[in-house]
């Protein structure tokens, strides 16, 4: 990457589809170059499609459950020799099914080391830079989540609610160096996110979502406008967002139940 250019640069982990693609997508059409990541080949088919809208792409094709991934990845970062303005820390998994007689361990814990231990390691690595520089914005894709334990998505559900604490402990400390923080919080949205969680039988696989694409442009202006998070997607999306900060957990996990059960989609 010409690291002469004068146009801001971003990076954006899980691109390659979904709202991490959309993501970068916003990025682009908003003046910026991009590094983006993502494990799987279809990457390369992301660069292109987001060279189009008139940015310089670079890729990087790693997996960020790995240490060694996440180190490829900031190797990446620090090679393109440019200030890294912002950073969507957006790659994650989940796992549908009951924990104690169904799901599997290993999938488990590849969810915690992708969605939660890689979300610490590469913010570790990037954020000394930025705030080195008194300047950057970092947009953490949590999920409303976050805000209701998930029977049936018992780690995910975890998982985010980490993310979410996570993110907004770190806008605290960093409230006065030029760097700050934001939670993308989208509900239920139309990727390939459930077909690989195993939950296209549940209520919530099979049911109607929001818009990718809705969400990413709502993150990006969240991003952009510094606030702390960003609950995105549909009027639904905002309202069960809403519900959950009230309700007792133990209702929110009964309607989660509700969405997430085996089964359910035909319920």
């Amino acid at each position: 990457m010409d690291n002469a250019t004068t146009k801001p640069f971003a990076v954006v982990t899980g691109a390659s589809n979904g709202i991490g693609l959309e993501l970068a997508k916003q990025f682009a059409r908003n003046g910026f170059d991009l590094l983006i990541t993502s494990t799987g080949p279809d990457i390369a088919e992301a660069a292109r499609t987001i060279e189009g809208l008139g940015a310089r792409v670079e890729t990087v094709q790693a997996d960020l459950a790995d240490y060694d991934g996440v180190e490829t990845l900031y190797r990446a970062i620090r090679a393109a020799g440019r200030p890294l303005d912002a950073i969507a820390l957006n790659a994650g998994v989940g796992v549908g099914g009951d924990f104690a007689r169904e799901t599997d361990l290993r999938d488990e814990l590849n969810l915690i080391n992708l969605n939660v231990v890689s979300t610490v390691h590469l913010a570790k690595r990037v954020l000394p830079d930025m705030v080195a520089r008194g300047q950057g914005r970092v947009l953490f894709t949590s999920s409303i989540a976050a805000l209701m334990p998930g029977a049936f998505e018992a780690v995910y559900n975890a998982s985010k609610a980490f993310v979410q604490s996570f993110a907004e402990a770190l806008r605290n400390e960093l409230k006065d160096t030029g760097v700050t923080i934001t939670a993308l919080q989208p509900g239920p949205t139309e990727t390939n996110f459930f077909h690989r969680a195993g939950m296209d039988d549940t209520r919530v696989g099979a049911s109607n979502k929001d818009d990718p694409a809705q969400v990413a442009e709502q993150g990006f202006d969240a991003l952009m406008a510094g606030k702390d998070h960003v609950i995105a997607g549909s009027l639904k999306t905002k309202a069960m967002g809403t519900m959950a900060k009230v309700l007792p957990d133990t209702v929110n996990a009964q309607q989660h139940r509700k969405l997430a059960e085996p089964g359910s989609a035909d319920g």
